[in-house]
């Protein structure tokens, strides 16, 4: 089969891939958000992402994409461009690599290695002793950007944390009057976006009490896949019946998504547990400072997304409470979006184990 020479198009059809991808953030996990395509000659003739852990991956909805559009006959001598090398072994799925090799693709382009290392360059060997030619590493940094929570929580064995702040410009929570709402509509919006692409979102106890939120997904900046459960919530306090049982977070119809931990010592076990018991791969914070500074101080926070609004408050009610951390942390890859009148800051915080 001859090898298509375009490195421009090649790149090109693995950004097609990785926007497939994207439509699974926040449904895949315990899984990766996994995109594919499928070319033969020029023509794309299939589609897909993997949506729901322990349902058909990437590779095996692109194929059945194909056929669904009556290309199927096309499949035999194919390319296909997936975002992660795939599958080669029994879970609740087959192994991709089976039904590659089965429905006759001719070349398989991916983006990144299996990070996990009884799997790592195996699929790879497998397609390459069928026959098939196999090009590993395109768009790979774009890929490990998209696939970056789900590889550091294989990799740690607990969640990529994400901590969400809303303050004014000098710094406070809280404006004046005790108005808990600082940021603008089309902010909140952009936080239910990123609500929607978490598994779970984590509170104190004093946030629960004073604030009673929600903590759910509603007015998301774009359409959220029908099969996306609310996020779970977590609330943190030193005795559960400290919290009243009228909260939204008890009483609402999603409270069988609530969970409550109490008297936690050790945040890194906490989050090690709350990885192998419900699969949570991305953890959103929106606690209050104090338990936020908990989390920065312990180097457990991998990104940090500030929204900042046009208002100066004062008042005692700090993003950061207290004296000054032990180490300062800086942000990297920092990106700003206006949202209305609102700025907000997104970046990952260097001192953190980012992971590779």
């Amino acid at each position: 089969m001859t090898q298509l020479s375009d490195e421009g198009e090649i790149r090109r059809r693995m950004m097609q891939a990785i926007e497939q991808a994207r439509l699974g953030i926040g449904t895949t996990s315990p899984n990766p958000p996994v995109g594919a395509v499928i070319y033969r000659g020029m023509k794309l003739i299939g589609e897909g992402y993997h949506e729901r852990a322990g349902e058909a991956h990437a590779e095996i909805r692109a194929i059945q994409d194909a056929k669904k559009r009556g290309n199927g006959h096309l499949l035999r001598g194919s390319e296909l461009y997936v975002t992660l090398e795939p599958c080669s072994s029994y879970g609740k799925t087959p192994p991709c690599t089976e039904a590659i090799i089965s429905e006759g693709i001719g070349r398989v382009y991916y983006g990144v290695k299996d990070p996990d290392g009884r799997h790592q360059g195996r699929a790879d060997a497998i397609l390459r002793a069928a026959g098939i030619e196999v090009t590993g590493g395109v768009e790979e940094e774009a890929c490990k950007i998209l696939l970056k929570p789900w590889m550091y929580a294989v990799e740690r064995k607990r969640p990529w944390v994400v901590a969400k702040i809303a303050s004014t410009l000098d710094g406070r929570i809280v404006r004046r009057g005790g108005e808990k709402k600082i940021s603008g509509e089309e902010a909140r919006r952009y936080v239910h976006q990123l609500r929607a692409e978490s598994d779970a979102i984590l509170v104190g106890g004093r946030t629960a009490r004073e604030d009673d939120p929600q903590l759910t997904v509603r007015t998301p900046l774009n359409e959220v896949s029908p099969v996306k459960k609310q996020p779970l919530r977590i609330v943190l306090t030193r005795h559960r019946d400290s919290l009243p049982k009228t909260l939204n977070l008890l009483s609402d119809r999603e409270a069988d998504r609530t969970v409550v931990i109490e008297n936690v010592e050790d945040l890194g076990e906490m989050l090690e547990e709350l990885y192998k018991r419900y699969g949570i791969v991305q953890l959103m914070l929106e606690c209050g400072g104090h338990l936020l500074r908990k989390f920065l101080e312990g180097g457990y926070v991998n990104e940090w997304v500030q929204i900042f609004s046009p208002f100066l408050s004062g008042g005692d009610e700090y993003v950061l409470p207290g004296n000054y951390l032990d180490s300062e942390q800086r942000l990297v890859g920092v990106e700003s979006e206006r949202y209305g009148n609102d700025i907000v800051l997104r970046g990952l915080i260097e001192s953190s184990d980012l992971g590779e």
